[in-house]
């Protein structure tokens, strides 16, 4: 459903996605059994009521009454009323931490102000799917045109700015990520030695890069999983046609 402003007021026109679209929204997002949906302004419940027929749970959250009775009135002609709910309420109060995928069709304006809320109340590697509007500089990971319609895709990014430090093998590294959403810039030192990183890449709560040794045949390639403070993943060490697995575990500072 399109909004107008942060009030919500009931006098908007009431805009409903294109169910092809709400589709290809939900297939953008992976939505399946498992999952918990909340579609900030919800409408007439069709994205929460399309995402309960693929296995999801989920809420719808809107601000007007009237929308609030027809979602759950269709929900229960889709015999799918025990897996969504339907909550009268303004999204900028809405608690949607608990969600795995958050959708929403609302205005640029709306987006931004929601910015700031999305990224500090979820969970890295929530799913973030937005028709016709987006982020501003926070760029989508994906977007893609549906007929008349843009559908804009995030995954919320860990935290992983700061500095970290790990073992591998007998050497010790220092890593200073800087991060701009999604966007890592790493510099990795061994003890003095400053190292060549290729390939950094943040999705969502996985992180991976390459460690290259200058003037030798020597690589650390590591893919991890961001916890708070901690990343616990694997390292692959490559030396010449030699390789090896181990344990990855780096601290921040």
């Amino acid at each position: 459903m399109l909004m107008q402003s942060r009030a919500q007021s009931l006098d908007v026109p009431y805009v409903p996605t294109p169910q092809n679209v709400v589709e290809k929204m939900l297939d953008m997002a992976n939505v399946g059994p498992g999952d918990y949906v909340i579609d900030l302004g919800s409408g007439d419940g069709r994205i929460v009521i399309a995402a309960a027929k693929r296995g999801a749970f989920g809420h719808g959250v809107d601000i007007d009454p009237v929308r609030i009775k027809e979602a759950s009135e269709n929900a229960k002609k889709a015999e799918v009323e025990n897996k969504v709910l339907f909550v009268q309420d303004n999204i900028f109060s809405t608690d949607f931490s608990r969600a795995s995928v958050v959708t929403m069709y609302l205005l640029n304006s709306v987006n931004l102000q929601l910015r700031s809320h999305l990224l500090g109340r979820l969970k890295p590697g929530t799913r973030i799917v937005s028709h016709n509007f987006d982020m501003g500089d926070w760029k989508p990971d994906n977007n893609v045109r549906e007929e008349t319609s843009n559908i804009y895709f995030w995954l919320i990014p860990a935290n992983v700015k700061g500095e970290w430090n790990w073992q591998t093998g007998e050497k010790s590294f220092t890593m200073t990520a800087q991060q701009e959403y999604q966007k890592i810039r790493l510099q990795i030192k061994s003890g003095r030695i400053s190292l060549p990183v290729e390939e950094a890449i943040l999705n969502g709560d996985r992180i991976s890069f390459t460690v290259a040794v200058p003037k030798s045949d020597e690589k650390y390639l590591y893919s991890g999983r961001v916890e708070g403070n901690r990343i616990t993943g694997v390292a692959q060490i490559r030396l010449g046609e030699n390789s090896s697995v181990v344990e990855w575990n780096a601290v921040m500072r």
